[in-house]
Parts: C-alpha cells; sequence; structure tokens
C-alpha cells in the first residue's frame, strides 16, 4: 500500500473527504472484486476486461499498487488466451484484494 497516495488525498481534499473517498473505494473495490470472479466464470471475456480496468483505477486512487498490478497481470493472461496462468492469477487478486482491503479498512480507524 502507498500511503502517500492517501496522505495526499487528505492534503488534497481534506481529512473528512478523504475519509468518503477511501470508504466509497473500499465499497467499490469489494463490489468488483466479486463482480471479477463472477465473470471469469460466467460473464464474456470483454465485460471481465472492463471491470479489471475499472478496479485498477479504483486501487491506483487509494495506493493499493499491488492490487492494481494483480489485475494487470489478470488482463495480460486474458490478453494471452493461457487459461492456467488466468486462473492461478484470478486467485492470487482474491488474495492480494482480500488483504488490501483489510489494510484499507484498518486505516479507516487511524487518522490520515
Amino acid at each position: 500500500m502507498n500511503t502517500d497516495v492517501l496522505y495526499a488525498l487528505c492534503d488534497t481534499l481534506g481529512p473528512s473527504q478523504a475519509e468518503d473517498v477511501v470508504a466509497r473505494a473500499l465499497e467499490d473495490l469489494a463490489s468488483r472484486l466479486c463482480l471479477v470472479q463472477d465473470l471469469a466464470v460466467t460473464g464474456s471475456r470483454n465485460d471481465l476486461r472492463k471491470e479489471l480496468r475499472a478496479l485498477r483505477a479504483v486501487a491506483i486512487q487509494v495506493g493499493l499498487t499491488g492490487l492494481s498490478e494483480v489485475a494487470e497481470d489478470v488482463l495480460t493472461c486474458i490478453d494471452q488466451n493461457d487459461l492456467v496462468a488466468e486462473a492461478s492469477t484470478l486467485a492470487r487478486l482474491a488474495r492480494i484484494g482480500e488483504s488490501a482491503l483489510s489494510a484499507l479498512w484498518d486505516l479507516q480507524d487511524l487518522s490520515l
């Protein structure tokens, strides 16, 4: 997690608005992580790519660079049509996503 991004949010928006941004990002990321897993099984590849790109954008916005990088890795696997690597990388995305959400949630309890 890049905490410099969170500090920059606080400096730019103020603590209250930064907290609102982080709270919305938490909800959005949790929703998108679930949707990505569902789309990987039953959805279209285009919809999966769209959600992965959106997940990356939100992750970058709140300093979750690791989550963003893994989402990019999944996109690479899709581009290469490597289903085994895609499945593995999606599992890694779920693990990293859970850890990132927990870390961001814990930071909400602290002053940004």
